[in-house]
C-alpha cells in the first residue's frame, strides 16, 4: 500500500532539515541565502529563543537547559564547523588552481593560501563567537573562505563576501544605490587608511573598489533577481512544458519552481498561474498546499489569478439550475474592490435568487421568481460585452450559458403544468412580496398617507405601525408602484446585515449598501461607499457620501425605509452600538437633510421604545392593518392575470369570514384551496366550493403553524395565553363577558385585555371580547 503524500511538509515555510550532516549542512546555507523564513524557522524549532541575532554568547549565558539539546550541538556542529571547512576545501583548491595558472610557484601559493585562512579563521571566530547566529554561521565560513579571496584581488572580492555576509544576516536588501554609496564611503577609507604604504591615489582607488564591491554584496538580494530572471524563466517554461507531459500519476514538479525556493524573487514568473492550476485540477491536496504556500510570499499574484480562473471554472461547470443554487455559499468574494468581484457579485446574487425560486410552492412562482432572473441577466449581458473590466471576456459566455439554462427550465416548468392541467398557485407564504410579484393588492390609500407626509413641510418622521404579516415589508418593497416617480423608495432591512455587523464601519457600510440597491430599482445610481473609506471615521464619512447622495438625487426626494427597526434598538441595547451615536445620527437626517425623509417600519409604537420617543420628535404613524374586503375579494378571485380557479359566492363569503381579510391569512387559505383542487380531478378541479374551504381549513393550520406559533410564544405572556385559550374554547364567533374574565383573572385582567387588543388578537362586543380573526382562534383551540 502507497504511503499518502504530505504536501504540506513540501510546501512549507518550516522544512525539516536533511538528516545527512553535510547535506543539513548545505541546506542550511541556502536557507540563509534564499529562505530566510525556513531558517528562522528552523532555529525556532531548536529553541523559541534563538533568532538571528542571538549571538554564541548569548545562548551559552540565556539558559543552561538549552545546551542539554542535541539539536543545538548538531546545529553550532554543521554551522561553525563543517560548513566553513567545506567551503574552505573547495574555496583553496579553487584558488590555487586559478594562481598556478597565472604563473606562481605551487610552494608560494601553499604558502599564502595558508596564511589567508589563518587570518580568515581567526576573524570569523571573533564574528561567530560576538556576533548573531545568521552572522556567525555566514561569518566564519566568510572568514575562512574570505581570507582566501582577499588576497586573490586586492580586497574586491572580499568586499563582496563581506556585504553578502551583512545582507544575508540581516536580512537587509536596500536599495542598489544606497549600497553601492555606503560601500564608496567604506572604501575610501579604507583606501586612505592604506594611503601611507601604497600611496593615497592607489590607496584610494583600491578602497572605491572594495567599497563598491561591499555595495554590491550588501544589495545582492535587489539586484540577483533581476540578473537570474530570464535563466529562471527558462526553467520555469521547460518544468511546465514536462509537467503537461507527465501522467497523473507523476509527482509534480510545482516544487522545483522558484517561487518556493526563492523568497527574494520579487519579479512574478510568466505561466506560474497556469502550471498551479494544472496541478490543483490533477491533485487538489497538493495545489491547496501550493496555495496557502504562496499566498503569503511575493507571488502570491499567481493565487488570485488562479482563484479567480477556478471560481470561473466553478460558475461554467453548472449544467443545470440546481447547480446554480448551489454557487453562491460556494463563491467566496474579498471585501477589496478588485475588478473581478463586482462580475462575482452579480453570479453571486442571481445564485441567491434562483435559490429563493427554487423554493417557491408552486411552478408558477417558482416561474416567476426565474423570470425575473432571467431578465436582469439579460439586461447584464450587454454590459459584459461593453465594460472594459479585462475579467468581462472571461465571464460572458458564463451569464449566456446561464441564461439558457434557467429560460430551458422555465418552459419546462410551464410544460410540467400544462400536461398537468395544474392551477397555477400565485401565493406567496413566508417571504415579502416584491415589485416584479403580480399578487401585491390594495393598500393604495396607506400609499396615499405616506405621499402626504412626505410632502408635509414639518417633515416628520413616519413609522409605519402593523402587526406581523400585516404586510408591512411587502408594501415597503412595492412603494414604489404608490408614491410619485419622484420620491425614492431606499428600503433597508435592519434585520439583516446592518444589525448584525460588528461596528460602525459594518453598520454605515451595509446601510450604504441597502439604499443603493434600491436607488437602482428607481434607476438612480448613488454613487458607491466601501468599507475602506469608512474605517478611519465612519460618521464623517458617511455624512460627506450623504451629500454625494444628495447631489445624485437632483430634483427627487429620498425616502429612507429602516424595516424592522425593533432589531436595532436591540443591537443598541446590548451595548454593540451606542445610541448617541446611532439615533443621533438619524435625527441630524431628519433635521438638517431636507431631501431625506425617514420612515421606520415595526411591529411595536414608538412608546414602547423610549429612546426611540425622544430623538425622533413628532412621530407620525400609518398604521397598516386588514386589507379592505374589495381588496381581499380581489386577492381570492383575480390574484394574477388569468387565473383559472372560479369561486361560488359562498365559498368566496367563508374566506373572507375566516380570514377578516387578514392580508397573510387570505393568501394561506388559499394556497391550500389551489393544492387541494389540483389533487381533483379536472372535471372539477376549476371550481371552488364552500366544502373546498373547510376541507382546505384543517391544512392551512399546519402550513401556517409559524405564524400562529409566533403569537402563541413570541407575542403574548402566560396570562394572556390563559386569557386566549378561554375565548376559543367558546366556539367561533362566541364572546366571553367582561365578568368571566375577570372572575378567573381578577388581579391582572384589564392590562392583559388591553395588550391583546392592541395586539389585534381580540375585539370588544357586547359588553365581552371575542377573537378578531376566526383561523387564529381555531389555533389557539386546537394547539393549546
Amino acid at each position: 500500500m502507497t504511503t499518502p503524500i504530505d504536501y504540506t511538509k513540501i510546501y512549507t515555510h518550516a522544512p525539516e532539515q536533511h538528516p545527512n550532516l553535510i547535506l543539513g549542512s548545505l541546506q542550511l546555507l541556502f536557507w540563509m541565502f534564499f529562505r530566510p523564513t525556513a531558517w528562522r524557522n528552523h532555529l525556532k524549532r531548536i529553541d523559541p529563543i534563538l533568532d538571528s541575532n542571538t549571538s554564541l554568547i548569548g545562548i551559552l549565558r540565556s539558559n543552561r537547559n538549552i545546551l542539554k539539546k542535541a539539536a543545538l550541538w548538531k546545529f553550532l556542529f554543521q554551522g561553525f564547523v563543517l560548513l566553513p571547512v567545506l567551503l574552505t576545501i573547495v574555496t583553496r583548491l579553487a584558488v590555487t588552481l586559478i594562481l598556478i595558472a597565472f604563473g606562481m610557484s605551487p610552494e608560494l601559493v601553499i604558502d599564502f593560501v595558508t596564511v589567508c585562512v589563518a587570518v580568515g579563521v581567526a576573524y570569523g571566530m571573533v564574528v561567530g563567537v560576538v556576533g548573531g547566529v545568521a552572522e556567525g554561521v555566514v561569518g566564519v565560513a566568510y572568514g575562512m573562505v574570505g581570507g582566501v579571496a582577499v588576497g586573490v584581488a586586492y580586497g574586491v572580492v572580499g568586499g563582496v563576501a563581506f556585504g553578502v555576509v551583512v545582507g544575508v544576516a540581516y536580512g537587509m536588501a536596500v536599495g542598489v544605490v544606497i549600497g553601492v554609496v555606503i560601500g564608496v564611503v567604506v572604501g575610501v577609507a579604507f583606501g586612505m587608511a592604506e594611503g601611507g604604504a601604497f600611496g593615497v591615489a592607489y590607496g584610494m582607488a583600491e578602497g572605491v573598489a572594495v567599497g563598491m564591491a561591499v555595495g554590491v554584496g550588501l544589495t545582492i538580494h535587489s539586484w540577483r533577481p533581476f540578473i537570474f530572471h530570464p535563466l529562471l524563466i527558462t526553467w520555469n517554461f521547460w518544468l511546465y512544458r514536462l509537467q503537461q507531459g507527465l501522467t497523473y500519476k507523476k509527482p509534480s514538479l510545482l516544487s522545483l519552481y522558484p517561487a518556493f525556493w526563492d523568497e527574494w524573487s520579487y519579479i512574478p514568473f510568466p505561466e506560474l498561474d497556469k502550471h498551479l492550476l494544472l496541478v490543483i485540477n490533477r491533485n487538489p491536496e497538493e495545489g491547496k498546499a501550493a496555495i496557502k504556500y504562496l499566498a503569503v510570499t511575493r507571488q502570491r499574484w499567481a493565487v488570485q489569478a488562479v482563484q479567480i480562473e477556478l471560481d470561473a471554472q466553478m460558475l461554467e461547470g453548472c449544467q443545470n439550475v440546481n447547480n446554480i443554487a448551489e454557487v453562491a455559499p460556494r463563491l467566496e468574494i474579498e471585501a477589496s474592490e478588485s475588478p473581478v468581484n463586482s462580475i462575482l457579485r452579480i453570479f453571486k446574487r442571481i445564485s441567491k435568487d434562483i435559490q429563493s425560486g427554487l423554493k417557491q410552492n408552486s411552478n408558477y412562482n417558482q416561474r416567476l421568481v426565474l423570470k425575473s432572473v432571467t431578465d436582469r441577466l439579460e439586461a447584464q449581458i450587454p454590459e459584459l460585452t461593453r465594460s472594459d473590466n479585462k475579467y468581462a471576456p472571461r465571464f460572458y459566455p458564463i451569464a449566456q450559458s446561464w441564461r439558457e439554462i434557467i429560460s430551458k427550465y422555465i418552459t419546462e416548468l410551464a410544460q410540467q403544468t400544462e400536461l398537468r392541467q395544474e392551477i397555477d398557485s400565485p401565493y406567496i407564504l413566508a417571504v415579502p412580496l416584491t415589485q416584479e410579484q403580480e399578487i401585491f393588492a390594495g393598500r393604495d390609500d396607506i400609499g396615499t398617507r405616506i405621499e402626504q407626509l412626505i410632502l408635509d413641510r414639518r417633515r416628520p418622521p413616519l413609522l409605519l405601525y402593523g402587526q406581523r404579516r400585516m404586510g408591512k415589508t411587502s408594501l415597503l418593497n412595492n412603494l414604489g408602484k404608490l408614491l410619485p416617480s419622484s420620491i425614492i423608495p431606499l428600503f433597508v432591512d435592519l434585520q439583516g446585515a446592518p444589525s448584525s455587523a460588528s461596528d460602525y464601519t459594518g453598520f454605515l457600510y451595509n446601510l450604504a449598501r441597502g439604499m443603493i440597491t434600491s436607488a437602482k430599482k428607481k434607476a438612480v445610481n448613488l454613487p458607491p461607499l466601501t468599507r475602506e473609506t469608512l474605517r478611519d471615521d465612519p460618521f464623517t464619512q458617511f455624512d460627506e457620501w450623504l451629500d454625494e447622495v444628495e447631489t445624485a438625487l437632483a430634483e427627487n426626494t429620498a425616502l429612507l425605509m429602516l424595516d424592522e427597526f425593533e432589531v436595532l434598538d436591540s443591537a443598541i441595547s446590548r451595548g454593540r452600538f451606542d445610541e448617541q451615536d446611532v439615533l443621533g445620527m438619524l435625527r441630524h437626517l431628519i433635521q438638517h437633510r431636507p431631501k431625506f425623509k425617514l420612515m421606520l417600519a415595526g411591529s411595536h409604537t414608538i412608546e414602547e421604545y423610549q429612546r426611540w420617543a425622544s430623538y425622533l420628535i413628532n412621530v407620525q404613524v400609518v398604521h397598516i392593518s386588514y386589507l379592505k374586503e374589495n381588496e381581499a375579494r380581489q386577492l381570492i378571485e383575480r390574484p394574477v392575470k388569468d387565473f383559472t380557479l372560479r369561486y361560488e359566492p359562498n365559498a368566496v363569503e367563508r374566506v373572507l369570514q375566516i380570514t377578516r381579510c387578514h392580508p397573510f391569512l387570505v393568501q394561506l387559505i388559499c394556497a391550500e384551496i389551489v393544492a387541494y383542487k389540483n389533487e381533483q380531478d379536472p372535471s372539477v378541479r376549476r371550481l371552488a366550493t364552500l366544502s373546498d374551504v373547510e376541507a382546505a381549513i384543517p391544512e392551512a393550520l399546519g402550513t401556517g403553524a409559524f405564524f400562529f406559533a409566533d403569537i402563541q410564544n413570541n407575542q403574548i405572556d402566560t396570562i394572556q395565553r390563559e386569557i386566549l385559550k378561554l375565548i376559543a374554547t367558546q366556539g367561533e364567533g362566541a364572546i366571553v363577558s367582561q365578568q368571566t374574565i375577570e372572575q378567573h383573572f381578577p388581579q391582572v385582567w384589564q392590562s392583559t385585555v388591553r395588550l391583546l387588543m392592541q395586539r389585534e388578537l381580540i375585539e370588544e362586543a357586547s359588553g365581552g371580547y371575542r377573537f378578531q380573526v376566526e383561523l387564529i382562534r381555531r389555533w389557539f383551540r386546537v394547539k393549546t
